[in-house]
């Protein structure tokens, strides 16, 4: 089930509901979730995203001044 609001030509999603939903509010939440999630690993996150990023600039800056 989709809820939706219209408004001026615009279609804005306000809410859904499925009996198969993967969402889980405990989870999601990142607070009361029992030890599921380590915050310590978002730091390996961002450091792997921070290499992506550095190294595509790079790669542009040597395209530029080459």
């Amino acid at each position: 089930t989709v809820r939706v609001k219209l408004y001026k030509g615009n279609v804005i999603v306000v809410g859904r509901k499925s009996p198969f939903s993967l969402y889980d509010k405990v989870i999601a939440s990142f607070e009361n979730d029992k030890g599921l999630y380590n915050q310590a690993d978002a730091g390996g996150f961002i450091k792997l995203q921070a290499l992506r990023l550095r190294t595509l600039g790079v790669n542009r800056y040597k395209k530029t001044f080459s």
